[in-house]
């Protein structure tokens, strides 16, 4: 009778390693290769990588973006999500050149999972803006329009206010877009790992 391999349980820094490890090896694979890295799921020693949940790759160049891909709703399992997202936040971000080799040597990779969002309830403006906490990456909709924010943009746009508004820009909105009725919100946290 055959042993199952045990996956590890864990949260800690060895995951964190080992998935930027792993958005780093498939980048550098399609560097060379121009294909998405493939591996099998008994490669894979985490069993929290196994399951299904959104998962964005940021990169960052002195602690500026250079590329962040990711998807929302689960494609996948989170391995699979880690290398082709890495692949697309280097060379498919339509907001910049495909990473070159010699910046391929000083990116910094975050991974982030996803919780499934939920829908945030409220009455007003006022209302939003107090339901708001900066653990919370915030989804928002009208229109047949709609954007992200991952909770770690908190650190660079702190006041709410102005979250939402860059948040409606982004997807196209008018900035002001939060204050009126028919915006459909959700939120969700990450489980982040960097570098």
């Amino acid at each position: 009778m055959a042993k199952k391999r045990a996956c590890k349980k864990s949260s800690g820094k060895e995951l964190g390693k080992f998935a930027a490890e792993l958005a780093r090896k498939s980048i550098r694979h399609f560097l060379e290769t121009q294909e998405i890295m493939k591996i099998g799921e008994k490669g894979i020693p985490f069993a929290e990588l196994k399951e299904s949940k959104g998962c964005f790759v940021t990169l960052t160049i002195n602690r500026e973006l250079r590329g962040c891909i990711g998807n929302i709703e689960p494609h996948g399992k989170v391995y699979e999500a880690i290398i082709r997202n890495a692949v697309l936040a280097a060379f498919r971000d339509d907001r910049f050149n495909p990473l070159s080799q010699e910046e391929f040597s000083i990116i910094k990779i975050e991974i982030s999972v996803l919780t499934t969002p939920t829908k945030l309830e409220f009455s007003s403006p006022d209302d939003l803006i107090s339901k708001l906490g900066h653990e919370m990456g915030v989804i928002i909709a009208k229109g047949g329009r709609g954007a992200t924010f991952l909770p770690q943009v908190w650190e660079d746009i702190p006041e709410k206010e102005e979250f939402l508004s860059q948040l409606c820009m982004k997807a196209g909105l008018g900035p002001d877009e939060w204050k009126k009725p028919g915006l459909k919100v959700e939120t969700y946290r990450v489980e982040a790992y960097t570098e």
